[in-house]
């Protein structure tokens, strides 16, 4: 390890535990703690909020998928764009904002809860949160520590136990004000090395029209085994139908790019800040942030095989040894100056540790503050639990971690999103709304977009149900639906729209009681008319 990955590691660290420590100095309430004082500004909030979307799941994880299944997958940029910052900000930011701040609620299943009347609401909400997350997050370190193990030949399992212990003492102490301002600043060390490393690779091969020129002559070349299941060349879309388009359209853009609305970390972002005009000022921030990073994951994942072509005579895949989650670390390592690799390094960990601390936060206050806290019906909320709660999580994902099997990343983000697409967008958009929506209806479309995403998971979801093996314990098949496209059909396309029908007819076949609409009148007559808080 030379002299100036060392000084580029402490400086970066000296500035994390920085930050931590003034955010733990500003800490002092649980509304410090959980939402940040509710005042932080468009620039840091912007940031916090792309740096916790964009991790090593989508550079590490979703280049390289890029790297197997071609320019395609640039759909997920637009979605990410349109769906994760504008449609997320303009539209539902602001109704969370104001209605979050109405019910004085702290947590994503707190909002929930409080919306409809029910503590059920909020400790399933948070056990679900706490039981799912872990492999997320588990995801996200194995994406940061397999990229340090590439770079600086640091074994597998110290990366991740370093990797815990120093996202973890900024996060049990700073809470959420610790995990925002380090997200700013690891956000913004994110956005130069995504930038340099875009201008970098279309350099290196000539030019955008002559890389991309190259990577469609290589179509020929695209495996085989993906060719026999719909793929038709890096820079041209699956044959549609195909396992391979179902695999790509409805688990990868659409599982992601649907799936990031109802994201509890994302949601309790827009209940930092003070005002719609913060909100209406971090669109742009945000949209440039997510462009450039996930264009440019996504880009560098598919030319990757033009490199690797040019350079070896193998294409991506193959020149990392058969894992799609060390695409994007052997092209790095193998194409750029050293210089540039620490810096990528850097990017690398800023994206990891952004995500990761709010994982753990989310996990933390799920368990701590809407279980716990609920269950012991306390008004007063203890700091102490809650960095109890985080650390457990911690524990969780590190275990995870080691425990996972390789190209996991990408597979493990979109499980999550698509069971919290599922389980929560669809009362999450009824409680924001329809007033007409009632306890019940909530408490059903929880529930069954949550069995139902579990049901898809373990018994018709290839990918998964093969895995697990249950299906053909019970059934001696590995899914029960062989005919197409049922295998490849992503659990999120049939829960979420099941979960809307649940949370609509049972709404409508129960009534809210008088004083339940009262309240709820005057909950959307403060948003519509209480305009900016400042």
């Amino acid at each position: 390890m030379d002299n100036l990955l060392l000084l580029l590691i402490f400086i970066y660290v000296a500035l994390m535990i920085l930050v931590g420590y003034v955010a733990y100095k500003r800490t002092v309430t649980s509304e410090d703690y959980l939402v940040a004082g509710r005042e932080t500004n468009s620039y840091i909030m912007a940031l916090s909020y792309g740096a916790t979307f964009i991790s090593t799941a989508a550079i590490v994880g979703f280049g390289g998928l890029a790297g197997t299944n071609g320019m395609g997958i640039l759909w997920l940029v637009c979605l990410n764009i349109a769906v994760g910052i504008f449609l997320a900000f303009v539209v539902f930011g602001k109704k969370t904002r104001k209605m979050g701040q109405y019910l004085d609620a702290l947590t994503f299943p707190e909002f929930l809860s409080k919306r409809f009347n029910s503590r059920f609401i909020q400790y399933f909400s948070g056990a679900l949160i706490f039981c799912a997350m872990p492999i997320y997050a588990a995801s996200v370190l194995i994406g940061a520590a397999r990229f340090l193990e590439t770079t600086i030949n640091v074994d597998f399992t110290i990366c991740i136990i370093v990797l815990a212990i120093i996202i973890g003492f900024y996060v049990i102490f700073g809470g959420l004000k610790g995990v925002m301002y380090t997200d700013a600043l690891q956000g913004t060390i994110m956005f130069v090395g995504m930038l340099i490393l875009l201008v970098s690779i279309y350099w290196m091969l000539g030019g955008v029209t002559e890389a991309h020129q190259a990577l469609t002559q290589m179509a020929p070349l695209f495996p085989e085994a993906s060719k026999a299941t719909g793929a038709t060349g890096w820079t041209t879309f699956p044959a549609m139908g195909s396992p391979f388009w179902w695999n790509l359209v409805s688990s990868i853009i659409l599982g992601v790019g649907v799936g990031a609305i109802a994201q509890p970390q994302l949601a309790v972002r827009f209940m930092t800040v003070k005002s719609n005009k913060e909100l209406n000022r971090a669109v742009l921030v945000g949209g440039i942030f997510i462009f450039v990073t996930t264009f440019t994951a996504y880009i560098v994942g598919t030319l990757s095989n033009v490199y690797f072509f040019q350079t070896s005579g193998q294409i991506a895949i193959q020149a990392a040894g058969g894992n799609v989650d060390k695409i994007i670390p052997t092209f790095i390592n193998s194409s750029m100056p050293k210089w540039f690799t620490y810096v990528f390094m850097l990017t690398l960990l800023s994206a990891a540790m952004s995500t990761i601390s709010t994982q753990f936060h989310v996990q933390g206050s799920s368990i701590a503050y809407d279980v716990y806290g609920g269950l012991k019906d306390s008004k007063k909320h203890n700091l102490s639990i809650n960095r109890i709660g985080i650390l457990i999580a911690i524990i969780i994902a590190v275990i995870l971690a080691y425990l996972l099997p390789g190209n996991i990343v990408a597979q493990g983000t979109s499980i999550f999103f698509g069971i919290c697409a599922a389980a929560f967008l669809p009362v999450y958009i009824c409680a924001l709304f329809w007033k007409r929506t009632t306890k019940e209806g909530a408490i059903a479309g929880i529930i069954s977009g949550t069995l139902i995403s579990l049901f898809c998971l373990i018994f018709t979801h290839q990918k998964e149900a093969a895995g697990l093996g249950i299906a053909k314990a019970l059934t001696g098949s590995s899914v029960l639906f062989t005919s197409m496209p049922w295998p490849y059909v992503d659990p999120m396309v049939i829960a979420l729209p099941l979960a809307f029908v649940f949370t609509v007819v049972v709404s409508l076949l129960t009534h809210n009681t008088k004083d339940e609409e009262k309240e709820i009148d005057q909950m959307f007559k403060y948003d519509d008319t209480k305009g900016d808080v400042d």
